[in-house]
């Protein structure tokens, strides 16, 4: 975006890992931020180590479990009531390996890594049109190649693994942002999404036992520093590159051609279809 100085920025999953850095960057340009985190803790050190490092950005902070629905519309409350919204980043996400089910009754893969997506952009479409051009940018990941969606088992009920749900809310994120393109056509909102790479960061601590221990030690051998993994974010979220560029996967700030699921737009239709009637079955 042509200058960022000013502009309103919202990131959910900011108080760690590459939302943390991601937000740095962005204060570094002067942009208003809101931070969006489900720890207290974390929130207020994320605060603080933003304002010490770019004192002149104004920054705020939102805490919020977006795994709940509840927790969805107070956040977009909150952000509603604001003068303007030019960068949603959606970035707040987990892998599960053990199924949960949230207070709505959603499997917590979903719940988060989707649906959360879902809710926020539409809930704050109409402030991101009224502030245009404006930007969404939705952190997706590799791990949706191979993936399938079932719409019979779109909670993961069956034989649940946390690789398999975890990969299908991955792509969720590639088809979601695929038909929230198609619907913001003769907007000047632009939705794209990324892979950030295999990030050293809090992904995964989560999970107890064998599955978090080997998470860790793989973090350690093979990932890339949190500083790598949201340049990707950043430059989709402010670079003049993609001013009016909407739709793209993008890997390394280029763009990256996805799965062939990834691309099937009856598949992101029925999606769309599908989680805009759970969310209202839900309100």
């Amino acid at each position: 975006m042509a200058g960022m100085e000013g502009k309103f920025c919202v990131i959910t999953g900011a108080t760690s890992g590459i939302g943390l850095i991601t937000a740095e960057r962005l204060a570094a340009l002067e942009t208003r931020l809101v931070l969006v985190g489900r720890d207290p803790g974390r929130g207020e050190t994320a605060l603080a180590r933003i304002k010490a490092r770019a004192p002149r950005a104004e920054v705020s902070l939102h805490h919020a479990d977006l795994s709940r629905l509840d927790g969805l519309r107070a956040l977009a409350a909150d952000l509603n009531a604001r003068p303007r919204i030019d960068v949603l980043i959606n970035n707040a996400g987990a892998m599960f390996w053990r199924r949960q089910v949230t207070a709505d009754g959603l499997e917590r893969t979903f719940a988060l890594n989707h649906m959360a997506y879902f809710v926020l952009a539409a809930l704050l479409r109409d402030k991101l049109v009224a502030s245009s051009p404006a930007r969404i940018v939705n952190v997706a990941s590799e791990a949706h190649r191979g993936a399938r969606l079932d719409f019979t088992d779109l909670q993961n009920a069956r034989r649940y693994s946390g690789m398999r749900a975890y990969s299908r809310s991955k792509l969720c994120n590639i088809l979601f942002t695929r038909e929230l393109t198609r619907r913001l056509a003769g907007t000047a909102v632009t939705a794209n999404c990324l892979h950030p790479g295999f990030v050293n960061s809090r992904f995964g601590d989560n999970n107890s036992g064998v599955v978090g221990f080997g998470t860790r030690i793989a973090k350690q051998l093979f990932a890339i520093s949190p500083k790598l993994g949201a340049e990707t974010p950043v430059y989709l979220a402010s670079s003049p590159a993609v001013e009016g560029k909407s739709g793209g996967y993008y890997d390394q700030c280029a763009l990256k051609t996805p799965s062939p699921e990834a691309q099937d737009d009856r598949t992101a239709q029925r999606l769309w279809e599908e989680s805009a009637r759970i969310f209202g079955a839900t309100s």
